[in-house]
């Protein structure tokens, strides 16, 4: 018995010199670990994939279409907040702060055909296809807006309607 009191003190005293000199041991507490590491995936991850709401998703998609040839034009401004407007019923203040918050968030342009792929392929299941023939509608009616569309707005539209356009299942099963 006195052998075990002798190491239960010996290992209080050293860890409490560590925790005076200044040297953490909170950091081997595997479920302190757990918790930092939780937090970090969840808080330093682009915020792009944190959106789940079908109408920002849509935004989202509309705007990288219009930004893969680089940044937007008037007309192509003023088409998609149009768009937003009409298509998700909102007011032009609403759809002018919805336009804003998308453009924020794709403001690094070197990626975006990578980070919108992804995000499709994690939220096609969001979209029925009647949201999808519309989405596809806003994408194309904004690349157009002032002229034709490049051969990579073209590539990205046909993209993400073979992602988000499902195929209609015949027969009861």
């Amino acid at each position: 018995m006195h052998i075990i009191i002798g190491f239960l003190g010996s290992l209080v005293t050293i860890l409490y010199l560590l925790d005076r000199l200044g040297i953490d041991i909170g950091g081997m507490n595997p479920f302190y670990w757990y918790r930092r590491r939780a937090f970090a995936r969840k808080f330093g991850a682009d915020p792009i994939y944190s959106i789940d709401d079908p109408i920002h998703l849509a935004s989202l998609f509309v705007i990288g279409a219009a930004k893969l040839d680089g940044e937007l034009t008037a007309e192509q401004r003023r088409t998609a907040q149009q768009q937003f407007e009409e298509a998700f019923s909102l007011s032009e203040a609403d759809a002018s702060a919805l336009f804003g918050s998308a453009s924020h968030l794709l403001a690094a342009p070197q990626l975006l055909d990578d980070q919108l792929g992804k995000l499709a392929d994690k939220n096609k299941s969001s979209f029925s296809n009647e949201q999808a023939a519309s989405l596809l509608s806003m994408m194309t009616t904004v690349v157009t807006a002032d002229g034709d569309a490049s051969p990579a707005q073209r590539e990205f539209i046909e993209k993400m309607r073979g992602v988000f356009v499902q195929p209609q299942r015949e027969g009861t099963w």
